[in-house]
C-alpha cells in the first residue's frame, strides 16, 4: 500500500518522501539568528564565464592599449594569452549613480540604480568545475553543501507545499548535481532540479499526477496508512525517521495540487511572457519569479546546459546571450518591485570566474576573438533586500585583470548573503565528522559598504 500510494506523486515528491526521514518536519519555518532584510534569494547564474570587461568593468586604458602586451610580470592563466584586446561594445552611463554598463545589457543599465555591481570578485582555481563548486557550495570538491541547503537548513521554507529550493537548467551545468547538493547536511536540503526546457507542468513535472488513483481515493488511503503509523507510534514511543515519513507524504500529496500551478508560465499573460523572452533563461526568470512569491526559500537559474558563457572563440557570442539574459533579468526586477517582493528578495547574478582582458591565442587576428578564463578579477551583481543599489564596489586594476581594491572572495559573498538572511555564517554550522563545518569554512567576511 505504502509503495502504491507513492506512485504518481512526481519528481519533487519523490525527493521529499526519500530524503525527509532525518526529522520530522526539517523544512518547516526556523528563526534566523537575527532580523533579516531578505526573505528570499534568487541567483541568476550565468555559467561559463561572464567577460567583466565587456559587461559591468569598462576599461578605458584597456581600449588606449589596444593590441599591445599586457604590462607587467605576467600573471598565470589558463591557457596562453596574448595581447590586451579592447571590448568590441561601447559603455553608457546610466541612471542617477552613472554607473556605466555594456551595450549589451541596455535594460538593466536602465535599472543600474537598483544594483550594487562588485568590480573586485577573485576566486581560488581557473577550471570551470572547481570554481563553480566554489561559488555554489564555498569549496572546490564535491560533497559539501550547498548555499541553497545552508538556506534551507538555517531556515527552512516558508511553503510547505513546494520544495524550499528549487533549481532550474534545461539540462545539467559542469559538475551537475554536486552543485546544489546537500553534501553531509540531511538530503531534505537538497536542491530539487527542474529541467525547465518545457512550459507544460505534465511534463516539466513528470509524473506528477497519480494516475491510477483519483485526489479522494489518495486522500483516503494516505489517511488510512497515516492511521497505522501512528497507532505504531504510540505503541512504541518516539520515531523521528516514521514521524518524518508521514509528514513527507502529507507534503508529497498536498504538492500535487500546488507545483503544477507554480510551474505553469502559461497562466501569464502573454505580454508578460513576451517581456521575460522565449528563451529558457527568460522563462527561469519568470518561474523564480512564480516560486518566490508562493514562499520558496531560494531559486536557482542557471542561464543554460554546460558553459553557455565560455568564450574562448569569439567574444561576440557576449552579444547574443546578453540578448536573452538582458530583458529577462530587468523584467524579474520589474516585477518583483510591482508585487512588493523586491525589498524582501536577495538577487544574485554572476559566475565562477571572469575573463582576460588578452586575446585568448597569441596574436590579435581580429577585434571580437575570445578570452581566457580569469580568476584573479571579475564582478558579480546584487540588487534588492539589504543592497544599496545605484554604487559600485572595489575596483580592477587598468586593464580589468586583477582586483585590487576592496578585493572580495567568494567567502566574503556567502558571508553577506547569509547576513542579509538574518544568518551570522560563523554560527551557521552543522557537527560532521568530528568537526564543525560552515559554508564559509574559516573565512568570510561581511561586505558592510554595500548594505543599505
Amino acid at each position: 500500500m505504502l509503495r502504491q500510494s507513492g506512485c504518481g506523486f512526481g519528481m519533487l515528491a519523490l525527493a521529499d518522501m526519500l530524503h525527509a526521514a532525518e526529522r520530522t518536519n526539517p523544512l518547516a519555518p526556523k528563526k534566523p539568528h537575527f532580523e533579516p532584510k531578505a526573505k528570499h534569494v534568487i541567483f541568476l547564474y550565468l555559467n561559463g564565464g561572464l567577460s567583466q570587461v565587456d559587461s559591468f568593468d569598462p576599461k578605458p586604458e584597456l581600449t588606449r592599449r589596444h593590441g599591445e602586451p599586457m604590462p607587467g610580470p605576467k600573471i598565470k592563466t589558463d591557457r596562453a594569452s596574448g595581447n590586451l584586446m579592447r571590448s568590441p561594445f561601447g559603455f553608457k552611463r546610466y541612471g542617477q549613480s552613472g554607473i556605466e554598463v555594456s551595450d549589451i545589457f541596455p535594460k538593466i543599465g536602465e535599472a543600474i540604480d537598483d544594483f550594487c555591481v562588485i568590480r573586485s570578485m577573485w576566486t581560488d582555481n581557473g577550471n570551470h568545475g572547481p570554481s563553480m563548486l566554489k561559488m555554489n557550495t564555498g569549496h572546490q570538491l564535491a560533497g559539501r553543501p550547498s548555499l541553497g541547503s545552508w538556506l534551507t537548513y538555517g531556515l527552512g521554507t516558508e511553503n510547505q507545499n513546494l520544495p524550499g529550493f528549487v533549481v532550474l537548467c534545461p539540462g545539467y551545468p559542469v559538475m551537475g548535481s554536486p552543485l546544489w547538493s546537500s553534501g553531509f547536511l540531511p538530503s531534505a536540503y537538497q536542491g530539487t532540479h527542474i529541467h525547465n526546457s518545457e512550459q507544460d507542468p505534465e511534463k516539466l513535472l513528470q509524473n506528477i499526477r497519480n494516475q491510477t488513483l483519483s485526489a479522494p481515493e489518495q486522500e483516503r488511503q494516505l489517511s488510512l496508512i497515516d492511521r497505522l503509523n501512528r497507532k505504531y507510534v504510540n505503541r512504541l514511543g518516539s520515531q523521528p525517521e516514521l514521524e518524518a515519513s508521514i509528514q513527507a507524504m502529507e507534503v508529497a500529496y498536498r504538492m500535487q495540487a500546488e507545483a503544477p500551478e507554480a510551474f505553469d508560465i502559461r497562466q501569464e499573460s502573454e505580454e508578460t511572457r513576451a517581456r521575460y523572452g522565449d528563451s529558457d533563461f527568460g522563462r527561469g526568470c519568470l518561474t523564480a519569479r512564480r516560486l518566490v512569491e508562493r514562499g520558496v526559500r531560494m531559486v536557482q537559474v542557471y542561464f543554460g546546459n554546460f558553459q553557455p558563457w565560455d568564450s574562448h572563440d569569439d567574444i561576440m557570442s557576449h552579444a547574443r546571450l546578453a540578448r536573452q539574459a538582458d530583458p529577462a533579468i530587468a523584467s524579474l526586477l520589474a516585477d518583483l518591485k510591482a508585487n512588493g517582493l523586491f525589498d524582501e528578495t536577495l538577487i544574485l547574478i554572476g559566475s565562477e570566474f571572469g575573463r582576460t582582458p588578452m586575446i585568448q591565442n597569441s596574436g590579435l587576428e581580429k577585434l571580437g576573438n575570445g578570452r581566457d578564463h580569469n580568476v584573479h578579477g571579475f564582478s558579480v551583481l546584487l540588487s534588492g533586500a539589504g543592497i544599496k543599489g545605484g554604487t559600485t564596489y572595489g575596483a580592477t586594476d587598468d586593464f580589468g585583470f586583477k582586483a585590487v581594491e576592496n578585493r572580495v572572495h567568494v567567502h566574503d559573498l556567502h558571508a553577506t548573503m547569509l547576513h542579509l538572511m538574518g544568518l551570522d555564517h560563523t554560527r551557521l554550522t552543522y557537527r560532521y565528522s568530528g568537526r564543525d563545518f560552515r559554508l564559509t569554512d574559516v573565512h568570510g567576511e561581511l561586505l558592510r559598504p554595500i548594505l543599505a
